[in-house]
């Protein structure tokens, strides 16, 4: 029978995983070293708040993509054990994920830092 929903564990189960990313991942403790600094820049930017909640937002679509991206290699790693193509199709592809939210963030950021200072 499946437990029913609550959202204080739900909400404990999201921190664990934050957590699990924080300690576990290179690649989420490489973008989140990236990103914090970003954000506090960004409050600094003389945009107005939709420009800035978009801003804020590609950077979250960021973190986000790779949660998922580690979702899908530890997914793939418990189910398999050697090299298959199938299982280097999908890690590929969750990376690749990451790799557009990184350039997704790169030219609204680029996008919005002309407009202010040109």
């Amino acid at each position: 029978m499946k437990p029913k929903y609550h959202f204080l564990s739900n909400a404990k189960y999201a921190l664990e995983g934050f957590l699990t990313l924080l300690k576990n991942e290179r690649a989420f403790q490489i973008e989140l070293s990236i990103i914090i600094p970003v954000f506090i820049i960004s409050f600094f930017l003389p945009v107005s708040m939709a420009t800035h909640l978009v801003l804020i937002s590609v950077l979250i679509l960021i973190l986000i993509a790779e949660a998922f991206n580690s979702a899908v290699e530890a997914c793939v790693d418990l189910i398999i054990d050697e090299w298959h193509e199938k299982a280097k199709i999908a890690k590929d592809c969750a990376s690749a994920g990451v790799l557009f939210s990184v350039f997704l963030a790169f030219f609204v950021w680029a996008f919005a830092l002309y407009s202010v200072y040109l």
